[in-house]
């Protein structure tokens, strides 16, 4: 962690468990791939994947139970006009993940993963025996005139992900989480946050999100350089950044990350929102980065900017930027086969085939 200091023994307590990977399980991983019965090297990013999994895990990586954690949160920012869409939208797509009838619905029924929505802070009062409630307000405050939230709230927002994260995996042990996002406004705390943390211009990592026309688009990046220039967020302190010009949700994600990878579980990037908050987690704990697997390539522009900062590469581009985890659990029966060929595929000696000279 960098040198910030946070009174959460909590968080710390998780902090304390992010290791770096398992070198010598990494080198067995690598040593079967490469007795497998195929030429060496000749299923590219698959070998890759089980090679870090394998790190991760400590051993053969076996991929059986799924989780994608979409993380809900309102913005006081939306006020500038910088959305599309009307703010009483984020409740109703709550009230869609919890029917089943959103995107990240169906493609997580395909991969078999599990849906866990968590209202992090949304306006709308909602109430769903299926909802995880962590709210810690009716959206955040108007970045552009005073801070997102309070430094306090900012721990509590990474501090409810970590929680959230615990209860599940405490229901039913995970083996690969995704984390994904709802909350209308929410490119607008993104672009402020990735600009801060990797000091790339605004206009370079800000783009239209819902589809704002020229003049929401230019309200965007005016409110987003207000909002900086305002609050003045430290981007050697990971919660200031948060609290300044963050987003609860974000918060809630990056805590679902952290708390992932201290039990050994990769955890996959979904699109431009779940970059930024996992942006936030590696600012807090840099080891996290051999944990994350970046999903897709967001058509929004600042995604790049944050695999970059970060050091990962995306496995698909499909030209995707819906957010609510869509690109995560798209790409989790990806990673289950990659750990599958490397468990299950026989060597060139257990299948009686001649290797090369």
């Amino acid at each position: 962690m960098k040198n910030v200091v946070v009174e959460s023994d909590l968080l710390n307590n998780v902090l304390s468990n992010i290791s770096p990977l398992d070198e010598e399980a990494m080198e067995q991983a690598r040593e079967r791939q490469d007795s497998l019965t195929k030429p060496r090297g000749s299923l590219g990013r698959l070998e890759e994947l089980s090679i870090q999994i394998a790190g991760i895990k400590g051993g053969l990586p076996s991929i059986e139970n799924k989780a994608v954690f979409t993380m809900a949160g309102d913005h006081g920012v939306v006020e500038e006009g910088v959305s599309a869409y009307p703010q009483e939208v984020t409740g109703q797509m709550v009230m869609n993940f919890l029917n089943g009838g959103a995107a990240v619905n169906v493609l997580a029924s395909e991969a078999e993963a599990r849906s866990v929505v968590v209202d992090m802070g949304i306006k709308a009062e909602i109430e769903h025996p299926e909802l995880v409630d962590m709210s810690l307000g009716p959206g955040t405050n108007n970045m552009v005139k005073e801070p997102a939230m309070s430094r306090e709230k900012a721990v509590k927002a990474v501090e409810s992900g970590i929680k959230v994260f615990q209860e599940i995996y405490n229901e039913e042990k995970i083996d690969l989480v995704a984390i994904g996002d709802m909350g209308i406004g929410n490119t607008t705390p993104s672009s402020a946050l990735i600009s801060c943390f990797t000091g790339t211009d605004v206009e370079d990592v800000t783009d239209r999100g819902t589809g704002v026309d020229d003049e929401g688009y230019n309200k965007k990046i005016d409110s987003i350089k207000q909002a900086i220039e305002t609050n003045n967020p430290n981007p050697e302190d990971p919660f200031d950044v948060l609290s300044k010009v963050g987003g609860y949700e974000i918060g809630g994600m990056a805590g679902v990350a952290l708390a992932a990878a201290s039990k050994n579980i990769p955890v996959i990037v979904d699109g431009f929102i779940s970059g930024a908050a996992a942006l936030l987690a590696y600012e807090i704990e840099p080891e996290i980065k051999n944990y994350l697997i970046a999903s897709h390539d967001s058509v929004e522009s600042g995604h790049a900017a944050t695999l970059n900062h970060i050091g990962l590469t995306e496995l698909v581009d499909f030209n995707m930027r819906l957010g609510e985890g869509t690109g995560a659990v798209l790409v989790m029966p990806i990673i289950q086969s990659a750990c599958s060929v490397l468990t299950d595929m026989m060597t060139f000696e257990e299948a009686k085939v001649s290797d090369k000279d």
